[in-house]
């Protein structure tokens, strides 16, 4: 049995295009997980305005280099309001109090990870002319994945304005995480066949993709449930007076976060028993994507179980996060994998 290739014109053509392609989603991961860093720190807000950092293209780091006479002070005073904070309690001296040089440059290097993200993404879409006739879906998505690029530069603005709404921020991430999924497609599509499985017989590649399938819905309902959660934690963080040692303690009291630890233990079942069922049926090595996928899911339990029941380190948080992305990437390539139908030689 051997697996269809995909024929996009020259090599050199498409070796560019897939260096490129791969670029643009390694970007888009690593920012996932700087962006997660950001988070856990507590630095969104270490740059209020945007694009420039406290009304600088190169942000300050000391506080006597900011010009407050320059910033728009009834900007910061609305974005207060949309906090619930009193906007008549913004003013320079209250911002002066509230400069962190460490959240500045925190923030200011996300901002920085966000370039290779628009510019390989741009790159990749430029190369995609040379397929839009062989190849028209790889054309359009890659220029969908552009469009999504664009649209989440403006959300990061949407989400310093909105003064990290959790609503704003939770469509900040499932938009990177759909990047992901166009970016992981238009990889594969234009991959090599040896990217592809092969089988004894299709009717076992099918079950398992339907395996692989759900285990995908899964992870993907997993990862909504940790962005409430996470925003669960922020609150914590923000408003209440709960240190990070009684966060495990408050979090038993949620419905959300129980669901959420528990279905951790459908994911590892599952992805077993597609890594069980491949093994039996599977003619060809695992790819990356299989090992990848059980890997991660392996690694993600480990991390659960510290958060759970060591303690919820911010470091475990970015790992966590940043995993998760990268688990969703694997698992739609493991899908993707198991699609194209073999023939026989």
């Amino acid at each position: 049995m051997l697996c269809i290739p995909v024929h996009d014109g020259g090599a050199m053509g498409n070796n560019r295009f897939q260096f490129c392609a791969k670029a643009s989603l390694v970007s888009v991961l690593v920012l996932i997980f700087v962006g997660a860093i950001v988070r856990v720190t507590g630095a969104g807000m270490g740059c209020p305005d945007w694009p420039t950092c406290w009304g600088c293209l190169i942000p300050p780091t000391q506080v006597e280099q900011v010009e407050f006479e320059k910033l728009d002070i009834a900007k910061f005073q609305l974005k207060a309001e949309r906090l619930g904070r009193d906007p008549q309690t913004i003013t320079v001296e209250t911002l002066r109090a509230e400069f962190n040089p460490r959240h500045v440059w925190t923030e200011f290097i996300n901002r920085l990870f966000s370039l290779p993200v628009g510019l390989f993404s741009l790159l990749t879409f430029v190369l995609s002319f040379g397929k839009r006739r062989q190849t028209p879906i790889v054309f359009i998505a890659s220029f969908v994945a552009l469009v999504l690029v664009l649209v989440n530069a403006w959300m990061g603005a949407r989400v310093v304005y909105s003064g990290l709404a959790p609503g704003v921020l939770t469509t900040h991430m499932a938009l990177a995480f759909l990047l992901i999924l166009v970016q992981t497609f238009v990889i594969w599509r234009t991959g090599a066949a040896g990217e592809c499985q092969k089988f004894s017989e299709d009717g076992q590649r099918v079950r398992l993709r339907r395996w692989v399938t759900v285990l995908f819905v899964i992870v993907l309902a997993e990862g909504v449930m940790g962005s409430q959660v996470r925003e669960l934690t922020d609150a914590m963080s923000k408003h209440l007076s709960v240190s990070r040692t009684e966060w495990g303690g408050a979090l038993e009291q949620s419905w959300l976060y129980l669901t959420h630890r528990s279905f951790s233990w459908l994911i590892v079942l599952l992805a077993g028993y597609a890594w069980w069922s491949g093994r039996k049926y599977r003619m060809s090595p695992m790819n990356l994507a299989e090992k990848l996928v059980l890997g991660i899911v392996l690694a993600q339990m480990v991390l659960g179980v510290v958060m759970s029941q060591v303690h919820i380190y911010g470091w475990v948080q970015v790992l966590h996060v940043g995993l998760a992305a990268l688990l969703v990437s694997g698992n739609f390539f493991w899908i993707l994998s198991l699609t194209r139908k073999p023939q026989t030689a």
